[in-house]
């Protein structure tokens, strides 16, 4: 469907959720308003890697696209476990890589998603993959006189706009993008324990400062009008050794294979967008203006019905979904800040992980009799854990990068 058109689009979903489908055709309905869809000189190619696993779903809850969304679309690729390991076979019978470092690059967890998203977009000579989230939305919300106002996003035209110019490019975010509550400070935890404890498990991007502004709106983020009239994009700087992106509304530029970076995280950690971040030092990353509305709390699925709240809830501290959502961050962002540290800043590693051993210790008996969570001080335990570890960690890093290139050799052979 797709000959003669010049650029070859691909979006690309990570996904373990039922609310994929209405993720996917509000995305596609957003796509045709903005004229893509009808675009002679555009095509574009929907890739789909999905976990069974995570939320017990099965394939259909994925393959099953209604026949007048999947018109729209020039092809649909849907990959699950049995597909992925047609393409690991075909890889270790072509000598490109052997069996164990299959299972480096396309293993479990996020990172091999989106990893499988990258090979099979570069195997079917995509230009361009764009990374959408199945709880993000492409609209925008901000704020006057405490009434939100709403507007739709062009996300994959802003993306296709700037990426030729660069490596990568990504929006920003609104919505519900941190997973920290609103907190009441009391005599239990106090404003100054909750700024040591954010500290101790955050990175540049996660930090006190944002977080406090955020909590201060009930944890909601809202759109910046001046990079919502904006047409230009900004070169992001390289802050500690990274270049920071998200991970999704997010473009990667594939038409130099060789030029692509794979995604890692730590066993059982998340931050494959960060890691990926600090392999960016001689690639040209720029940030566009366009957001799109994380909803992070599942609490705004009718969004995608057309619901439009004018006022957005603040997310409180005070249930049980909330305090859980908020726990799983916490040991997340805790299980990959050490190996960001030991990548990022090795001559302070030791004196980091000591400081931040001092800092839980002191506010981890707090933040559970606040939260009511006794499961909190766990954090300390695998931020131990993951410390010990984190040379390991750091080897597999590398040797992710490794295999990829060897991967991205062999694809770059064919232009």
């Amino acid at each position: 469907m797709h000959e003669g058109k010049d650029l070859k689009v691909g979006i690309g979903f990570a996904t373990g959720r039922k609310s994929f489908q209405k993720a996917l055709r509000t995305n596609i309905h957003n796509w045709k308003e903005f004229g893509l869809v009808d675009n002679d000189q555009i095509s574009l190619n929907l890739f789909v890697a999905y976990d069974l696993k995570y939320n017990k779903t099965i394939v259909s809850d994925y393959t099953n696209v209604p026949m007048e969304l999947a018109d729209q679309l020039d092809s649909s690729t849907f990959i699950g476990s049995a597909s992925m390991k047609e393409e690991m076979d075909y890889l270790i019978r072509e000598n490109v890589i052997d069996l164990n470092e299959t299972g480096k690059i396309f293993g479990v967890g996020y990172a091999a998603k989106r990893n499988a998203l990258m090979y099979y977009a570069i195997k079917n000579r995509i230009d361009y993959l764009v990374f959408i989230d199945d709880d993000e939305y492409p609209m925008a919300v901000t704020k006057k006189h405490k009434t939100a106002l709403w507007g739709g996003q062009d996300i994959l035209s802003n993306h296709i706009k700037h990426i030729a110019q660069a490596d990568i490019t990504h929006g920003h975010h609104c919505g519900y993008v941190s997973p920290v509550p609103y907190v009441e400070f009391n005599d239990t935890l106090k404003e100054d324990d909750f700024r040591i404890f954010i500290e101790a498990i955050s990175n540049e991007i996660i930090n006190w400062e944002t977080l406090k502004s955020i909590m201060e709106n009930g944890g909601a983020t809202y759109a910046d009008v001046d990079v919502l009239t904006s047409d230009s994009a900004t070169e992001v700087e390289e802050v500690n050794h990274a270049k920071f992106i998200s991970g999704a509304n997010l473009c990667i530029n594939l038409r130099n294979p060789n030029r692509v970076f794979p995604f890692y995280n730590p066993p059982g950690a998340r931050g494959e967008d960060t890691f990926l971040s600090t392999c960016l030092s001689e690639r040209k990353v720029l940030r566009v203006p366009c957001y799109a509305f994380h909803d992070g709390f599942s609490t705004y699925k009718d969004l995608l019905e057309g619901a439009l709240p004018i006022r957005l809830k603040f997310i409180k501290a005070d249930n049980e979904h909330v305090t859980t959502r908020f726990y799983k961050a916490c040991i997340g962002w805790i299980r990959y800040k050490p190996l960001l540290l030991y990548i990022t800043q090795p001559d302070s590693y030791e004196e980091k992980i000591k400081k931040m051993r001092e800092q839980l210790y002191e506010t981890l008996p707090k933040v559970c009799k606040y939260f009511n969570e006794p499961d909190f001080i766990h954090v300390a335990a695998e931020m131990e854990k993951y410390h010990k570890n984190v040379k390991r960690h750091y080897a597999e890093f590398i040797e992710t990068q490794r295999i990829w290139a060897k991967i991205m050799e062999h694809f770059a052979k064919r232009i």
